[in-house]
């Protein structure tokens, strides 16, 4: 049983050197960005000069991303915490096989690696939220996190009565620096050249500053947790955890401690078990989309747990909670139904009339979008098990994407709202081919189709 005493829990050397203050203040976050900008600009310039005199070609992409910068930009964004670190961990589930490996090493390292706040600074925000004598209401609270990422960090406690909860703690000063974050972050990319100066992104980033701030709104979380638990009550093989609202606020979410293993560590499991969980988790995307009217849209992979003995997947982190568009929804339902039809015509017609596409593209590249569809078209129409270890297509469809991404005319943003159910659908495929699971993906299609209707769209 963890220690009744806050201070003195025993600490592992490891739990020291992660054991890091979350730079709080506006200024205190700009200077770790500017320290961040100058470290860059010195590997840039020591590379540079190495290239210089070695007689080797001099790229600016190459010169950012030395082993030496990649490490600055890991290590700076995990102590920042925050919208700075919870960027990196969005375009990495987002962009997957599209950056440099080395773009994508860093955000590998942010999804993994996460600081957590020294005791001093927990109590701290403790004291803010519950008031100075806030350990009189457990039975003992764990300052070791067993869960630190972006935004926050989760501890394990007993209140008095006996009741066995998780508590997530908001970073101090993530709220308030998210809008200078997600611009200094987007510099960053600019000046690396991942954010062409072509493409118009102001409204994408005005959209990522508004999710931020609503996931760093723990009592919109919590209600939107409740929310989902209520749509799934009843519902076998997944368990939500109950919203505790007296201990809850803005920066604490306090609820129910919801055992399980690491979702990934279904690698471990029979094909056959990996196959059927990857089945209720692909079909629950498809009920979101077509049925609750409700997503999760944030798939990041520690958002799920996996209970050996029963088979049930615990759901977590319901901040990026969102209402789903009704014509985003009715979309894709246009497009999954002429796809399993075999219907490319129809495909690129709703593809286009959804906003998925711009007319523009299909101008342009009417033989490259007809490639892809008919590839994605050969993929979904099999009615048998799809295999989301093999990837062979994924490299067709990379090569035709970056054809058409050539042609500046046709650079453009769908619509934001298609972006949240993207990012899900692709983020749980990811999952799936991470598990390496089978999924008769038609079957589970048709049956979800099959059973619901098209929403209302209001005029």
């Amino acid at each position: 049983m963890p220690d009744d005493s806050f201070e003195n829990s025993p600490k592992t050397r490891a739990d020291r050197n992660r054991e890091r203050a979350v730079p709080s203040g506006r200024i205190a976050r700009f200077g770790t960005f500017g320290r961040l900008v100058g470290g860059v600009a010195g590997g840039m310039a020591a590379e540079g000069a190495r290239r210089l005199t070695s007689g080797e070609p001099i790229n600016p992409r190459d010169l950012i991303l030395t082993p030496g910068n990649v490490k600055r930009m890991t290590d700076r964004l995990s102590h920042l915490r925050g919208a700075a670190m919870k960027m990196g961990q969005m375009i990495s589930m987002d962009a997957g096989d599209l950056l440099p490996p080395e773009m994508s090493e860093i955000l590998a390292r942010l999804r993994d690696q996460a600081n957590f706040m020294p005791t001093k600074q927990l109590d701290g925000v403790l004291k803010a939220e519950w008031g100075n004598d806030w350990r009189r209401q457990f039975k003992w609270f764990n300052p070791r996190p067993i869960a630190a990422a972006s935004i926050g960090q989760v501890h394990k406690a007993m209140t008095r009565d006996g009741e066995e909860l998780a508590i997530k703690v908001q970073y101090p000063g993530v709220a308030k620096s998210i809008d200078s974050d997600v611009d200094n972050v987007m510099t960053l990319l600019r000046v690396a050249g991942f954010a062409p100066p072509e493409l118009e992104i102001d409204k994408l980033l005005a959209v990522a500053k508004k999710q931020l701030h609503e996931e760093a709104d723990y009592q919109r979380e919590g209600e939107q947790m409740e929310l989902y638990r209520r749509t799934l009550e009843g519902e076998a093989g997944f368990v939500v955890p109950r919203l505790h609202e007296g201990l809850t606020r803005g920066s604490i979410l306090a609820m129910s401690f919801e055992d399980g293993v690491s979702i990934e560590r279904l690698d471990q499991e029979t094909p056959g078990r990996r196959d059927e969980v990857m089945t209720r988790l692909m079909k629950l995307v498809a009920r979101e989309l077509f049925e609750f009217g409700i997503m999760q849209t944030d798939p990041n992979f520690a958002n799920y747990r996996f209970r050996r003995e029963t088979g049930e997947i615990v759901l977590l982190d319901f901040g990026a909670s969102r209402p789903v568009d009704p014509v985003v929804a009715n979309g894709y339902r246009k497009m999954l139904i002429a796809g399993l039809a075999g219907d490319r015509d129809e495909v690129v017609r709703a593809t286009i009339d959804s906003g998925f596409m711009m007319p523009i593209v299909y101008e342009k590249h009417p033989e490259r979008v007809e490639r892809m569809v008919d590839i994605v078209i050969g993929e979904m129409r099999e009615d048998k098990p799809f295999d989301f270890g093999d990837r062979a297509f994924v490299p067709l469809l990379r090569d035709e994407g970056w054809e058409i991404a050539q042609d500046k005319d046709t650079w453009a943003f769908p619509p934001i709202e298609t972006l949240f159910v993207q990012r899900k659908v692709s983020g749980t495929a990811l999952l799936g081919a991470k598990l390496k699971a089978q999924v008769n993906v038609r079957q589970m299609v048709e049956e979800v189709l099959g059973s619901t209707e098209p929403f209302p769209v209001p005029a």
